[in-house]
Order: C-alpha cells, then sequence, then structure tokens
C-alpha cells in the first residue's frame, strides 16, 4: 500500500500541505518514494512542562513541531530519521498516562496518547515503519540512545550531591549524558559528543569521570561517526522553552489523517 501511494497525487498534496504549514522555518519533505501516513496529536514531556506537539508519520521519517494555529500553522520543526529509532512503552504516572519513550542516538524524549488505544495504534505503526525500513536498508536496530531529560519539577535538590536546594537564584541544569538534574557545581565539566554536538556539552561530575575513562580505553579504537539523514540537518536541542508554545489552541487528541475521515487503518491494511 505504501509503494502503491508513494507517486499518486494526493500523497504529494498532503506532504504540500505539511510543507506549507511549517512555512519557510520548516525543512523540504518530499523526495521521491516518501509516504504521509498519518498524523495526530501526542503530549511531549518537555524539560519545564509536558506541552502537546503535532506529529506526522511518513515511512521512512517522523516529524513534529509546536502547534501555533490549529491545523494552519506549525514550528520548531523537528526531524527524525525512523532507522535510528527505537521504542520503550512505560508505566503510567499521576500526571500522565499511555505513555511511551521515543530513543535516538541524538535525543529521546517521552509522549503520551489520549488513549491506551491511540497509544498502541502509534506504537504498532511506528514499529511497522521501522522494521520495514531497516529490511530495506540491510540495517541492525540501533543500539546507542541518548538519556531523557529528566524534568524540571521532578526533583527540588540535585540529583548528584543531593544536598543543593533549586531556588530562583540556584538554577537547575541537565547533564547531556546521564539527563539528571544538577547543581551548577555538580556539572561545570564540558565533554565533546559527536553525536549529540560539534560543541562540548555539560556534564555532571560522575558521566565527565566515565566519559574520560572511556575516551582512554578507545584512543587506539576506529572512531565510527555517524550519519545523519542525507539532505537533513539533524533536529537538535530542547524545543519545551519558546514563549509562543503556551499559546496554543486545543485539539482533539485523537489521531487522524489529513484527510478527514480516513483512518490509519485504511493506509496499512
Amino acid at each position: 500500500m505504501v509503494d502503491h501511494l508513494a507517486n499518486t497525487e494526493i500523497n504529494s498534496q498532503r506532504i504540500a500541505t505539511v510543507e506549507s504549514c511549517f512555512g519557510a522555518s520548516g525543512q523540504p519533505l518530499a523526495i521521491p518514494g516518501r509516504v504521509l501516513l498519518g498524523e495526530g496529536i501526542l503530549t511531549k514531556e518537555c524539560r519545564k512542562k509536558a506541552k502537546p506537539r503535532i506529529f506526522f508519520l511518513f515511512n521512512d521519517i517522523l516529524v513534529y513541531g509546536s502547534i501555533v494555529i490549529n491545523r494552519r500553522k506549525y514550528s520548531s520543526q523537528h526531524i527524525i530519521p525512523l532507522d535510528e529509532v527505537t521504542l520503550e512503552t512505560l508505566p503510567d504516572t499521576l500526571q500522565m498516562k499511555n505513555r511511551w519513550m521515543i530513543k535516538t542516538a541524538k535525543k529521546s524524549f517521552v509522549v503520551s496518547a489520549a488513549s491506551l488505544t491511540e497509544r498502541k495504534e502509534w506504537i504498532s505503526h511506528l514499529e511497522e515503519c521501522i522494521r520495514h525500513l531497516l529490511s530495506k536498508m540491510g540495517q541492525q536496530p540501533p543500539t546507542e540512545h541518548a538519556a531523557p531529560w529528566i524534568p524540571d519539577k521532578a526533583t527540588d535538590i540535585c540529583m548528584r550531591c543531593t544536598q543543593t536546594k533549586f531556588s530562583a537564584l540556584t538554577r537547575r541544569h541537565h547533564c547531556r549524558k546521564c539527563g539528571f538534574v544538577v547543581c551548577g557545581d555538580c556539572s561545570r565539566q564540558r565533554f565533546l559528543m559527536p553525536r549529540l554536538s560539534p560543541k562540548p556539552l555539560r556534564v555532571c561530575n560522575l558521566c565527565y569521570k566515565q566519559l574520560v575513562a572511556a575516551q582512554k580505553e578507545s584512543e587506539d579504537q576506529p572512531k565510527i561517526v555517524h550519519s545523519p539523514l542525507a539532505g537533513y540537518e539533524p533536529s537538535s536541542g530542547d524545543d519545551s522553552d519558546r514563549s509562543d508554545e503556551d499559546r496554543v489552541e486545543q485539539w482533539s487528541a485523537e489521531a487522524e489523517f489529513y484527510t478527514s475521515h480516513t483512518a490509519w487503518s485504511s493506509f496499512h491494511s
């Protein structure tokens, strides 16, 4: 079915609509063989608080962004190649239900769906696309993943020294290696992690020691540099602190296709 839709006019129109919604700030999405399979609203656990995000599932990439105007404008486009993705189902919390983690070597984060059924559908379609893409490319599933950032509100004290209390004057920081919320004294070091950034990133003292030790052990071994999806700049950084993101219109969280009255199963049967 995906191959059948690849060169159809309706598929081209759907992709063009998504591109126009992101405007000039978004990267082009139309390439030969790419199919838009579905879209929907998921809640993404960000650093400050959980926020709604629009997600678009293609047969080779997952695209998400912030909602500016209902079905008309999105911003902060992020593109994730599906051959880099693994999924992990998570238990419910008091604040969020129907959660799972989207993990890549560059960035990992938690999302939640409006219902258990919706979560099952998202995971099923994601896994199907990933499995088909890896088979087509002759690759194995990735084994290296970035740690998700612990939300700021998860702790009032440094997760390393367990002594420093955060306040308006004592800032929270995140270790880019373990994702822990730490104080300034516990995260004074920087370390170069090419898969995350071309510049040295803040890490906690414990992770710094581990990274330095691992670097010394691998100095004589050949280095493997991860290559991003051809034609795209890698999406990076946390997207939770934009001032305009709190003024989004509320959508129904039920996943649906860009054309109305079209179910997920219609494109996967």
